[in-house]
């Protein structure tokens, strides 16, 4: 029977993936690309119920090369205005205006963010630093074009 799913492994494949090294990021302004978007449900806690979340991931290219950075967005009106900062920031809303989000147009769209670094305990007890967007930026063209140096111009 033939696989569908290219993905799928049978046990005596050969491997050569060894994955992407971790890239922690200094404190800064970046530009991102939207790589995924999943729907998802946030569970509750002590000031915000169980409500819906738009789980997006962000892929970033900078000098000490590239990384992704993973976040949530709950849908919840105290909240908002993040989704607010995160629609503008990827072109799709303007200050003031109301918008009924489109989910479908966000995996590709770019946007650019202010990127620090967070600090937390994961489930052995470790102390881990991760990148964390800390803002959204209005979206601007001009953050997406291209660096041009004059060796590159034909005259």
């Amino acid at each position: 029977m033939e696989n569908k799913d290219m993905n799928l492994m049978d046990w005596d494949d050969g491997i050569q993936e060894d994955g992407k090294e971790f890239v922690l990021l200094p404190e800064g302004d970046y530009n991102f690309v939207v790589t995924n978007f999943e729907r998802g449900r946030f569970p509750g806690g002590a000031k915000i119920p169980a409500c819906n979340k738009a789980v997006i991931t962000v892929e970033i290219h900078s000098d000490k090369g590239d990384t992704s950075i993973r976040f949530d967005l709950l849908l919840y009106r105290t909240l908002e205005w993040r989704l607010s900062s995160f629609f503008r920031c990827i072109g799709q809303k303007k200050h003031g205006e109301k918008l009924r989000m489109d989910w479908s147009k966000v995996v590709g769209a770019q946007g650019r963010a202010h990127v620090t670094q967070r600090t937390y305990k994961n489930q052995y007890g470790e102390d881990k630093t991760i990148n964390d967007i800390d803002r959204f930026y209005d979206y601007k063209p001009e953050y997406f074009q291209a660096e041009i140096d004059d060796s590159q111009l034909p005259f």
